[in-house]
């Protein structure tokens, strides 16, 4: 099964790091960077005006404005599949839970976790794949 593409808007103030984080995803999985930002509201603002447009959403917590928690606060609703993670230099178990009862779908320390974080994209881009494979046969045998 072929991996597919996923829709990635990345949320880091960091430009070093958001430079070299859209790098990594895009050479070592099928994750194509559609859109960035450093601050809460200019992300809030670009998710409301594209909420079809990504697949997953990669956040900072810490940002030039506001914080990657309050932005994960405000996403109200998502359609099945989009996903939301969490990559921060801050990350504990409380910081962890409190992710988790936000819908955060999984949080990854960037000090120590960024293959974990490239696993997770590599994965999502073939259940991505999977899915869509699937509905195209289901559409195939009701035609």
């Amino acid at each position: 099964m072929a991996a597919a593409e996923l829709h990635a808007f990345v949320v880091e103030d960091n430009l070093t790091i958001r430079e070299n984080l859209v790098g990594t995803l895009e050479e070592l999985t099928c994750v194509r960077v559609i859109g960035t930002s450093g601050t809460e509201d200019e992300a809030l603002a670009w998710v409301e005006a594209n909420r079809d447009a990504w697949d997953l959403l990669i956040v900072d917590l810490f940002l030039q404005q506001g914080s990657g928690m309050h932005l994960v606060q405000k996403l109200d609703t998502r359609r099945s599949g989009q996903k939301v993670v969490v990559f921060s230099n801050y990350v504990n178990p409380s910081v962890r839970k409190r992710c988790a009862q936000l819908g955060v779908d999984a949080v990854f320390d960037k000090s120590t976790e960024i293959d974990s974080l490239v696993d997770y994209c590599v994965r999502q881009c073939y259940l991505k794949g999977e899915g869509a494979a699937e509905s195209s046969t289901r559409t195939e045998r009701n035609g």
